[in-house]
């Protein structure tokens, strides 16, 4: 019996000013384990293994199923386990994972018919936004924008060796959808402008690893400062990521997770203050100081 062994990591969306056209994978990861079987079998483990639905309103199977469909096959009778180190509604991109690797899965299973930009294509369609899903399975820090063929661009911007990044996991869940409620419909074309400056000089910022360009880039005035209120003690942890040494502070995704970059050498005293600074508050939060993954998503069989 053939088993194919997808890896999809966690991915950040936004990163300050670059709201929901920026996005980059991180060194998290989610497995999954998928094979033929007699009948559909679905186990779990790990991180929030218990809230994994164990029918075809899965998100993996429901990805699966996506696949079949669109190359006109019947779906077989599947079995697959998940793996998950990635915590759910936290802005790290757990939904993705499980989009990317039911499409990869089913694509492996049955024998590969659809090439990467094909796989890319359905995930998109069902996320309904590439953000999350593009570096997921494309891996590194990628920019994108709609080009006029109604489709999509993707550019891989090169992550400086010399920017580290730091995560604080809170033990409270903020789902998307509750994230988008406090955005305004409109915004000035001061904030605008600003954010558009801001996505530029960050950009550059991530592949230079010039840390004035970081510092000023990572500023946005589109969604954090709206989303703040939902987020107990944000003022406080960016502060102390800041005196410790950070560039920067930014919601990861939707939040509630707070991600900052600093200097390679001074991440762990970062990540170490963040969690401080949150536990001064009466807030549990897991640290994880995180690089790139430049691979995106990955598999091997057996």
């Amino acid at each position: 019996m053939t088993i194919f062994e997808v890896s999809v990591p966690a991915t950040t969306g936004n990163l300050g000013p670059g709201f929901d056209c920026l996005g980059a994978a991180l060194s998290l990861y989610n497995r999954f384990e998928f094979s033929l079987a007699d009948r559909l079998t679905i186990t779990a483990s790990g991180e929030g293994a218990d809230k994994v639905e164990r029918d075809e309103t899965n998100l993996v199977y429901q990805a699966i199923a996506k696949v079949y469909q669109h190359i006109d096959r019947p779906i077989p009778a599947i079995a697959f386990h998940t793996d998950t180190a990635i915590p759910l509604s936290r802005g790290l991109g757990s939904s993705a994972t499980a989009i990317v690797g039911g499409i990869v899965g089913a694509n492996l299973l049955a024998g590969a018919p659809l090439e990467r930009h094909e796989l890319l294509d359905l995930a998109i369609a069902m996320e309904g936004h590439p953000d999350n899903v593009a570096p997921a399975m494309l891996g590194g820090c990628q920019l994108m924008a709609s080009n006029q063929a109604e489709g999509w661009e993707f550019c891989d911007l090169g992550w400086s060796a010399e920017i580290a990044i730091a995560v604080a996991i809170p033990d409270f869940e903020l789902s998307t959808a509750e994230a988008r409620k406090v955005l305004p419909k409109q915004v000035s074309m001061a904030d605008a402008i600003f954010n558009a400056s801001h996505l530029a000089l960050l950009s550059h910022g991530i592949q230079s690893g010039n840390a004035s360009w970081l510092r000023a880039g990572l500023q946005d005035r589109l969604h954090q400062p709206y989303r703040q209120s939902l987020i107990k003690g944000m003022a406080e942890v960016q502060a102390a990521a800041l005196a410790s040494g950070a560039y920067g502070m930014v919601i990861s995704g939707a939040g509630p997770t707070l991600l900052s970059l600093a200097p390679v050498g001074t991440i762990e005293v970062v990540a170490s203050a963040m969690q401080q600074a949150w536990s001064a508050l009466g807030v549990t939060a897991i640290t994880k100081c995180l690089a790139i993954a430049k691979d995106g998503t990955t598999f091997t069989t057996r």
